[in-house]
């Protein structure tokens, strides 16, 4: 009897699971975002979030092409974003800054995401970004790290929406393209100003504004406020993204019920899971990134990864990728050690190959 009743309780969670992604999937849409000169139209609105050391381009290349991987070319996230790029780090031909701007073909349509207080400097920087062949331009006004906020930037210009509308209106101006700025809930918690921000941004020409709802000082502890960006729709008319906590289709179904938003943006969730955008868009009843694939992706990700930085640099950067890869599944904790002792191409690709190949680890 035990055993029959789990086995109508699994089948009661997946027919549940089932209802959850048709909801969802009627929140799918196209979406169109206008610049000063020029307009851009997405496939859909299922978003790669940008998120500094993590979303370079073999990250990005990746995460477009799980779907594909996996037979559904479609499923792959309707725009991704650069990591954030300093304004004066662009100004002053930092190696750095414009080596972060590096893009491909195979990823458009690509959002360069832009930091910076200065509006004469972002409008600069706006210019070059627009021929390195960007489709659209990110400003980033949410960042909550202190080294960003003690110069005046990332989160702290929310707590000026004079300079938020002025800094947008120079970089729509300089650039033509479509503009869109990140914010969060407000910079100090109890003092919510993201509707100010959010006005101030469509006032200087922002084509979408893309609500994190967390305030400055929370980082990412707690939960996102879906009230915070439903205020913001409410109030705008530009498009609102919703962003925060988004790592299923119950949790996107939520955002999207619970704000109005108009499209949606998943950051951390990706993680160790750039298939999420597959599982997230397959027209499949219950999509899931079988062993076979996931080792499939990561040697893509490997390969990419040595491909765009060199075998030293790329490696590398590439340990923290890897055991994110590995995190949750059995074995973990013994093969992150090696990881992170990880050099070279080969050594790279043979650990994550005896690791899924072996046991076929799952979560």
């Amino acid at each position: 009897m035990n055993f029959e009743r789990s086995g109508i309780e699994k089948r009661d969670r997946t027919e549940e699971s089932r209802e959850i992604r048709k909801l969802f999937h009627r929140h799918i849409h196209s979406l169109v975002l206008k610049g000063k000169n020029t307009s851009l139209k997405l496939e859909n609105n299922v978003w790669l979030a940008p998120l500094a050391g993590v979303t370079d381009l073999a990250f990005r290349l990746v995460c477009k092409e799980c779907g594909a991987a996996a037979g559904e070319p479609q499923a792959a996230p309707g725009l991704v974003f650069t990591e954030m790029i300093s304004a004066k780090g662009l100004h002053y031909k930092g190696n750095n800054s414009i080596r972060l701007a590096d893009s491909d073909p195979r990823e458009q349509p690509l959002s360069v995401q832009l930091f910076g207080s200065d509006p004469e400097i972002m409008a600069e920087s706006a210019l070059l970004l627009r021929a390195s062949g960007c489709c659209a331009i990110d400003i980033n006004m949410g960042c909550p790290m202190h080294k960003i906020t003690a110069n005046g930037e990332g989160s702290a210009l929310l707590t000026n929406p004079a300079l938020v509308e002025n800094i947008v209106s120079a970089v729509a101006d300089a650039s033509g393209l479509p503009v869109t700025v990140k914010i969060r809930r407000g910079f100090e918690t109890g003092k919510e100003c993201c509707v100010e921000a959010a006005l101030a941004a469509e006032a200087g020409g922002a084509a979408a504004v893309t609500v994190h709802g967390r305030f400055r000082d929370e980082y990412y502890s707690g939960t996102s406020n879906l009230a915070s960006i439903a205020s913001v729709k409410q109030a705008v008319k530009i498009p609102v993204i919703g962003n925060g906590d988004i790592c299923s289709a119950g949790t996107a179904l939520k955002m999207f019920e619970e704000t109005g938003c108009d499209a949606i943006m998943v950051g951390r969730a990706a993680l160790g899971r750039p298939w999420i955008f597959y599982e997230l868009l397959s027209q499949s009843e219950a999509p899931q990134a079988e062993p076979s694939l996931i080792l499939e992706i990561i040697k893509r990700h490997i390969e990419y990864a040595v491909s765009f930085k060199g075998e030293q640099a790329g490696i590398r950067e590439l340990r923290k990728h890897l055991a994110w890869y590995t995190k949750g599944r059995r074995g973990a904790a013994a093969v992150r050690e090696q990881i992170f002792g990880t050099e070279t191409l080969g050594e790279a690709l043979d650990l994550m190959e005896n690791y899924f190949s072996a046991s076929a680890p799952s979560r």
